[in-house]
């Protein structure tokens, strides 16, 4: 990509607000969740979209699923040469997909941090590692990483996940820093706790799950959960060609809980 084209923004606006024609985005885990929600999102407003996921036969069309495990490195090498041979280009990647973990400093022992790590940590950079030449190539190049409030907010029972996500949103503004001269800006957004299938299961695994929900619910200023539909807003923003100054952010979707310190009763 040569210099000149470098934060270039010239792109045809939809509808929608977004200037995705054209451009073709890959999404890791893609195939439920926040991953479906920014799928979905970025098609709407008019990118080709692939959901790499585990589960790729569960992406529907006008989405394309793409199997890929981002713990391996052949497997995500694979995915992205297969987005690229279908699309002949890449332009957009949504570093999202990520796995949980409970429990304070001592719950877990050095297997499972390696295995968390692994996925959230690791699988985030090869993705964006094997995307690199091909995002190089495109004149919309952006990235976008899957940070969590759990990054910013001293949260019980998240030692493990929360230190994944803080090495998220340090290696965001680490590979913006990289990408400057690329022209390939890189954010990250940071949800608070989303109404997702997998925040279904832990409230499903609590002893009171109402009780659980409610206590999620209260933590956030707007007292209720994060929708994925709202993460995957804040996502299409991040990535979207006319956002060419954004570069180098890390944006809370999180109803105010990192920032704001209301009052209670």
């Amino acid at each position: 990509m040569s210099e000149s084209s470098a934060g270039s923004t010239e792109a045809t606006t939809d509808a929608s607000g977004g200037s995705y024609d054209g451009l073709v985005a890959a999404v890791t885990g893609g195939a439920s969740g926040l991953g479906k929600a920014i799928a979905e999102e970025l098609h709407r407003r008019g990118a080709r979209v692939f959901c790499l996921d585990l589960n790729a036969d569960a992406v529907e069309a006008p989405l394309t699923g793409v199997t890929c495990n981002i713990g391996d490195s052949a497997s995500v090498e694979a995915a992205i040469a297969e987005v690229v041979a279908a699309a002949g280009q890449l332009d957009i990647v949504i570093a999202n997909a990520g796995i949980g973990a409970q429990g304070d400093i001592e719950a877990n022992d050095d297997d499972e941090w390696m295995r968390v790590l692994n996925i959230n940590v690791i699988g985030s950079a090869r993705t964006v590692r094997a995307a690199m030449p091909h995002l190089r190539e495109s004149n919309h190049g952006a990235i976008v990483f899957t940070s969590s409030i759990a990054a910013w907010a001293g949260l019980p029972q998240r030692a493990l996940y929360s230190a994944s996500k803080g090495a998220i949103s340090a290696m965001t503004l680490a590979v913006a820093t990289d990408c400057l001269p690329l022209g390939i800006r890189v954010n990250a957004v940071a949800p608070g706790t989303a109404d997702t299938p997998w925040v279904g299961r832990l409230l499903d695994s609590a002893a009171n799950p109402a009780a659980e929900r409610a206590a999620l619910e209260s933590r956030q200023p707007t007292g209720r959960l994060v929708q994925p539909s709202e993460v995957a807003e804040a996502v299409a923003y991040l990535a979207s060609p006319t956002s060419g100054s954004t570069n180098g952010v890390i944006l809370a979707v999180d109803g105010g809980m990192y920032s704001l310190r209301p009052r209670t009763s």
